[in-house]
């Protein structure tokens, strides 16, 4: 190696991911409490027993959603605010790849750089759904 990425690169990544950790889990005591109380949510929760046990492509028919991003759309809804800070969760490590990369790009280790990269195209057009959407 170059320079001491051993100790920066981890640290960044860490320090990002906990960071987004805290928001996400932040977000998600919010939108749980507006959800519990009642504060307009897509699907009352009287509802959600009658549609727990349906398969997805009916519980989604019968909550008014569409498949796939829809949900971003309904972000004002409070189990919605869920479902975002559930994504945002999931997404944490794709703003930790890319708070690394300047790291690795400083301390000239640009295949860790370009793994990183690779890494975050792969994370995002899985979370797109194109890849199997026609399914």
């Amino acid at each position: 190696m170059t320079g001491d990425t051993s100790r920066s690169a981890p640290q960044r990544y860490a320090r990002w991911l906990a960071w987004g950790s805290r928001l996400g889990l932040a977000l998600l005591a919010v939108g749980f409490a507006l959800y519990l109380a009642g504060v307009t949510p897509q699907v009352p929760i009287e509802q959600l027993p009658a549609l727990w046990d349906r398969p997805a492509a009916e519980y989604l028919q019968r909550a008014g959603l569409q498949p796939g991003w829809h949900w971003a759309t309904l972000l004002h809804r409070s189990d919605m605010l869920v479902i975002a800070a559930i994504a945002l969760l999931a997404s944490c490590s794709i703003v930790c790849l890319a708070a690394v990369i300047p790291v690795f790009l400083r301390h000239r280790e640009r295949a860790l750089a370009w793994i990183c990269g690779v890494q975050i195209v792969v994370l995002i057009v899985a979370a797109s759904g194109w890849i199997g959407a026609a399914h």
